[in-house]
C-alpha cells in the first residue's frame, strides 16, 4: 500500500526537512511543501500573523485543495506522497477531508517541546525581526496544540516529541511507524 504522508507542525519544527528526508526514503515519491505552493503567488498574498485575515484562510483553503489535488494525483500514478503544512489553529487542517478518507494517509504532528522549536528558530533565523515573527508564530501555534494534541492523538495522529531528535531519527520513526522501516 503506497502511502500519503502529511506532517505539519509549528514553524521552526523541521517539517520540510523531515519531509524531504522522508521522501527520498522511497524509489518513487514527491515532497509536496505547501509553503512552495504558497509561494508562487506573485503578488497579493497573505501571510500568517498573531490576528488571521479572511484573505489569508481563503489562500490557505485553495493552497491546500492544490495541493490535495496533487497528491492524489501523484498518488494514483504510483508516488509515496510526502506533504509537509504548519498547523492551522483556525482550520486543524480541516480542508484535507478528502485525503483524510484514504486508509494509506498517515497524519503525523511533530511535536518539540516550544523551548526546542525556539531553538531551531534561533539556529534558522538569526536574529531580527524574522526570529520574533517566527517566536510568535510559535507561541500561537503552541497554545492551540497543547489544547488539542490529546484529541489529535486519539483521532490516529502520529504525535511525534522531535525535542531530542535529529532528521534521520525522526525519518526513521515514521518509516517504523509506517512499516516501512
Amino acid at each position: 500500500m503506497t502511502p500519503i504522508f502529511l506532517l505539519v507542525g509549528g514553524p521552526a519544527v523541521g517539517k520540510s526537512t523531515t519531509a524531504a528526508g522522508l521522501a527520498a526514503r522511497f524509489a518513487k515519491s514527491i515532497h509536496i511543501p505547501v509553503d512552495a505552493v504558497r509561494d508562487m503567488v506573485v503578488s497579493g498574498q497573505a501571510l500568517p500573523g498573531v490576528d488571521w485575515s479572511q484573505e489569508l484562510i481563503e489562500q490557505l483553503v485553495v493552497a491546500r485543495e492544490c495541493v490535495t489535488f496533487m497528491a492524489l494525483a501523484y498518488h494514483k500514478a504510483g508516488f509515496v506522497v510526502v506533504i509537509d503544512d504548519f498547523w492551522d489553529p483556525v482550520s486543524g487542517l480541516a480542508e484535507y477531508a478528502a485525503l483524510f478518507s484514504y486508509p494509506q494517509t498517515r497524519k503525523i504532528l511533530l511535536y518539540p517541546s516550544r523551548d526546542a522549536a525556539r531553538a531551531r528558530n534561533r539556529v534558522r533565523s538569526g536574529s531580527g525581526a524574522a526570529v520574533e515573527y517566527i517566536d510568535d508564530g510559535i507561541r500561537l501555534v503552541y497554545q492551540h496544540l497543547d489544547a488539542v494534541v490529546g484529541d489529535l492523538a486519539a483521532q490516529g495522529w502520529w504525535v511525534l516529541d522531535t525535542s531530542e531528535l535529529g532528521v534521520e531519527a525522526v525519518v526513521q520513526e515514521i518509516l517504523m511507524r509506517a512499516g516501512s522501516g
